[in-house]
């Protein structure tokens, strides 16, 4: 039976488990102060929090939480990336700050998105996508292009209709 503390703490981590639509763990052996900070503030911007917690009271939120246990990958010193917003976003900020010289010591090691463990390629694949915003523009591009095709063709009997009376007005201004 957990303590009073360790209750809390895992309590909090449910929370945070269940507002999540991703969870990705990261290795922080090794990480200053300041870079720590850093990549905080670079998940908070896309809607995320980075927490430091024991395996074993993550372990326990999850399942409570009705989740799977991500147990190939969450051994040694973890932080959990909670995905609050976009997931796709989180995977980037954490990408982009584990590849930037200096920040060899943050590793991302995997993840859960929704009820799947995923591996560090799928995480580092998800945070390749575009943004929310841009799959819909592209969505809605190749929706559009038929009916765009659809009403060319539709008026382009008018505009030949069109182009040669105006020639024969030209005709006959002509002759005139």
């Amino acid at each position: 039976m957990p303590t009073e503390a360790k209750r809390k703490e895992i309590d909090e981590l449910v929370k945070c488990v269940k507002a999540s639509s991703a969870i990705y763990i990261v290795e922080y052996r090794g990480l200053t102060v300041s870079k720590s900070t850093a990549v905080r503030r670079a998940i908070r911007a896309v809607n995320g929090e980075m927490k430091i917690t024991k395996n074993t009271l993550m372990r326990i939120a999850l399942k409570e939480s009705g989740l799977v246990t991500a147990d190939e990958i969450d051994f040694g010193p973890n932080a959990y990336v909670f995905a609050y917003g976009e997931a796709a976003a989180t995977a980037r900020a954490i990408r982009d700050f584990a590849k930037e010289k200096g920040n060899e010591a943050l590793v991302i090691k995997g993840g859960l998105l929704g009820e799947r463990v995923i591996s560090k390629e799928q995480v580092i694949a998800l945070a390749d996508l575009p943004s929310r915003e841009a799959l819909l523009s592209i969505l809605l591009g190749t929706l559009n292009g038929p009916i765009r095709g659809f009403v060319t063709v539709l008026a382009g009997p008018a505009r030949g209709l069109v182009t040669a009376l105006s020639q024969i007005k030209e005709q006959k201004e002509k002759a005139a």
